[in-house]
């Protein structure tokens, strides 16, 4: 499959963008008052937030890193 260096760039861009807004979620996540029990324990919002949130770093990971090899197989052919 061919990749245009647009397209990549936006898949690239794609996977930073969502590693900083979940990076951001994460660490509002973890200073929530409903995130945590009175006795510490974690709530199930932050049970189901938590998961959202790795789930969304790997498909944000696996996103960018199409975008790069794609980048970096357009950089080797001239012809796209």
């Amino acid at each position: 499959m061919r990749m245009s260096r647009a397209t990549s760039l936006f898949l690239m861009i794609f996977g930073i963008w969502s590693w900083v807004i979940w990076i951001t979620f994460a660490r509002n996540l973890m200073a929530s008052d409903d995130a945590w029990r009175p006795d510490g324990s974690p709530t199930s919002f932050f049970v189901v937030h938590a998961v959202l949130a790795v789930v969304s770093f790997g498909l944000g990971t696996a996103i960018g890193v199409i975008g790069w090899r794609g980048w970096r197989a357009a950089r080797r052919d001239p012809n796209r």
